[in-house]
């Protein structure tokens, strides 16, 4: 059988690390383009050089960060130190033919929504338009861009460092023509009754941005991705009653289409997706 590069990790530190911290090397990590993040284990900072120098020329990245906290805030900024290599941790990652430019110790990039980016590619159409409003570096934006090639897509974001990457990946992906980004609150600037689809790629307390999504909805008609964090046993019927009591207020009904779970968020707890359509009772 070949051997896992975490394999060649292990076998390239045998000299360099003593066997008893052998175990305490990181079999997880996050590699975003040339840029990687991991947890180091307090036991090996002693070693940290070469331990951080092996994981670089194995996993063939040139910068290697590490974890020290949660993301965490409005701006889901990461919380990380670098460990090895050079200062400038722009990068750029690429995924299913998208070319995502980024700075990891700067702004989230989570592989386990790969899928869920991969699912976003192919569900819209020419003859829609679309609102994002939580874009971020273009997660969501710009495979569907890409790929479904909608008439418009409005993609709103708050936080600057996130909208100068996402201003810059418009161009990189060549999708001028249809992606116009919006830099601010989408509260305060996500454009009213256009958008046949809505994506709300937001975690914490998503419920709070419906009635923005609502308005957003062409004669409140339309289709919204709501992404949320629930509890396994709950899952979708937590989520989506949140979607239907905001449905009741501006009198339309909503149908459950489809859920995905994404990923686990916590124990116990995971991050899904509702497709949800919003139409006249």
């Amino acid at each position: 059988m070949p051997e896992t590069p975490f394999d060649q990790i292990k076998e390239s530190l045998s000299k360099n690390v003593p066997s008893e911290l052998i175990k305490h090397l990181p079999d997880k990590w996050e590699k975003v383009g040339e840029v990687l993040t991991i947890k180091l284990d307090c036991d090996l900072e002693k070693y940290q050089e070469k331990v951080c120098e092996k994981y670089a020329e194995i996993l063939h990245c040139k910068t290697v960060l590490n974890n020290v906290g949660s993301i965490s805030g409005t701006y889901r900024k990461p919380k990380v130190e670098i460990l090895y290599g050079p200062k400038n941790t722009e990068t750029i990652h690429k995924e299913n033919g998208i070319r995502f430019k980024l700075d990891p110790a700067k702004i989230m990039f989570s592989s386990g929504n790969m899928h869920e980016r991969l699912r976003m590619a192919n569900v819209s159409n020419m003859d829609e338009t679309v609102v994002d409003l939580f874009a971020g570096i273009g997660y969501f934006t710009m495979p569907m861009a890409v790929y479904s090639k909608p008439k418009k897509i409005f993609a709103c974001e708050i936080n600057p460092v996130s909208y100068n990457f996402l201003c810059e990946n418009i161009v990189l992906n060549d999708v001028t023509a249809i992606v116009e980004p919006l830099q601010g609150d989408n509260r305060n600037i996500a454009p009213k009754d256009v958008a046949d689809r809505v994506i709300m790629g937001y975690l914490e307390d998503t419920y709070r941005f419906l009635p923005t999504a609502f308005n957003c909805l062409k004669n409140l008609t339309g289709i919204i991705h709501y992404h949320d964090v629930c509890p396994n046993e709950s899952i979708p019927n937590r989520s989506l009653k949140f979607v239907q009591k905001a449905a009741k207020k501006y009198n339309r009904k909503s149908e459950l289409l489809t859920y995905k779970n994404i990923k686990s968020y916590a124990p116990g707890i995971s991050h899904v997706v509702l497709d949800v359509k919003i139409d006249e009772i």
